[in-house]
């Protein structure tokens, strides 16, 4: 139950032929449950809510073997394993199937005929998945079958486009749902560019440094260094906030700036110290060309670098 208006309209579907709905949504640090926890307050079901982070990354992320989507989102094998794990709760609670939002040619990589078969084949429940939305265009399910559910009273719809789901809103008095698209940060260019050069150089990662992936500008020195730069207010508080001693903060006393982290492995590299510290005068308000004093804290020792910003090319040049 991702919460998105597909989601929210397979599960009122079953709802209104009297079945009772238990929905499952999934926590990593590239989606969460806010949408969830929306759509349950709205449609009045039970929402069981599961952090998979650590599964997630070992026998999904890292090695998926259907591979990426157009970015580092591994949609085949990272459905099939939610179903798996909804299949495993679907089981213990006694239910008598699995269903999703998913709708057929919506998504050409992961929803197209062949992924959506594959996607039930592999989650080790086949007949036993049911897509409401797309359902009298694919083959009979169990439940279907079993009588379960009215097949004649589920949808056929098909494509890109929203307007049917969007019409069913209406028809529903369905207002609050979030807008298409989004929801998952493995889709986002940026996002997985900064993914894939963690991964590269940390191929085991603290939840605090995937957590880090999502605020503020990113730079890498060499493998065992990595810069983040705070980009607004509310940046600057959840840096301070992911900040541990051990790794260096910067900032510029009485002049608007960043709160800049230098994360490293091992032992700190002078020269990454001192683009930190210019990348920090670069960001902050103070006036181009002359000298700031920049302040920095490992957390032991507090120190301050009196530098020029750095210059735009080697800004630049790594920027992730």
């Amino acid at each position: 139950m991702s919460g998105g208006l597909d989601s929210i309209l397979a599960c009122k579907l079953l709802q209104i032929q009297d079945i009772e709905v238990i929905g499952i949504t999934f926590v990593t640090p590239f989606f969460g449950p806010e949408a969830a926890l929306r759509a349950r307050d709205l449609l009045g079901f039970r929402l069981e809510v599961m952090e998979i982070t650590t599964r997630y990354l070992e026998e999904v992320l890292k090695n998926p073997p259907h591979g990426y989507g157009r970015n580092m989102n591994p949609c085949i094998d990272c459905h099939a394993f939610m179903l798996r794990l909804a299949g495993r709760k679907m089981e213990e609670e006694g239910a008598r199937f699995l269903f999703s939002g998913e709708v057929l040619g919506e998504r050409p990589f992961s929803q197209n005929l062949e992924a959506l078969k594959k996607v039930a084949l592999l989650s080790g429940y086949g007949e036993r998945v049911l897509r409401p939305l797309s359902a009298r265009l694919l083959e009979e399910t169990l439940p279907e079958k079993m009588g379960w559910v009215d097949r004649g009273r589920l949808l056929d719809i098909r494509g890109r486009s929203r307007t049917r789901q969007m019409q069913l809103a209406r028809d529903y008095g369905i207002k609050d749902y979030p807008a298409p698209a989004g929801g998952c940060l493995l889709t986002e260019p940026n996002f997985s560019k900064r993914l894939r050069d963690l991964l590269r150089c940390v191929p085991d990662p603290a939840p605090r440094e995937l957590a880090l992936l999502k605020v503020g500008r990113h730079f890498r020195w060499d493998e065992r260094h990595k810069i983040i730069v705070g980009r607004r207010q509310e940046e600057n508080l959840k840096l301070e906030d992911l900040w541990r001693p051990g790794d260096y903060k910067l900032w510029v006393d009485d002049i608007p700036g960043p709160v800049v982290l230098l994360i490293f492995r091992g032992s700190v590299q002078r020269e990454a110290l001192d683009f930190a510290a210019r990348l920090t005068a670069r960001y902050s308000d103070a006036p181009g060309g002359d000298p700031v004093e920049v302040a920095y804290t490992d957390g032991a020792a507090q120190g301050v670098a009196r530098t020029t910003a750095c210059e735009e090319a080697e800004l630049r040049a790594r920027m992730l």
